[in-house]
């Protein structure tokens, strides 16, 4: 406990420093590789518990894999339709479990494409 609050007060004394490099954003990094970026103009970082909170967003300090500033906001949004997420036929599909699926077996439910380098999350509905 006394390492992350050390690490928040470290964080949060730098924050005035690198926003005015340029760097506008603070960015979280959760172990399933989402990414949420925050504001840090008037950021205020706090924890209770096992939680973090900044601004008005909150994260569980065991879920976080990395936190580092940022130019722009990295916040991953958006779902893509299956149609729009496969967009190469050799594009692989599996199910959260891990299990590759075919295409034409796809029923509702979330899905991860991995097409080239890059892997997307879709649903299907």
């Amino acid at each position: 406990m006394k390492r992350t609050a050390f690490l928040l007060f470290a964080v949060t004394a730098a924050l005035g420093a690198w926003a005015e490099d340029g760097y506008a954003y603070l960015t979280f990094e959760t172990t399933d590789g989402a990414k949420v970026s925050v504001s840090v103009s008037g950021l205020a970082l706090n924890v209770s518990g096992n939680t973090l909170v900044a601004g008005e967003k909150s994260f569980v300090l065991t879920n976080l894999s990395r936190m580092y500033f940022s130019t722009g906001d990295e916040t991953v949004t958006g779902v893509v339709s299956l149609e729009d997420g496969i967009a190469d036929d050799a594009a692989e599909v599996y199910d959260l479990q891990g299990h590759r699926v075919n295409r034409a077996d796809a029923r509702k439910g979330v899905y991860i494409v991995r097409s080239g380098e890059k892997s997307y999350k879709i649903v299907v509905r």
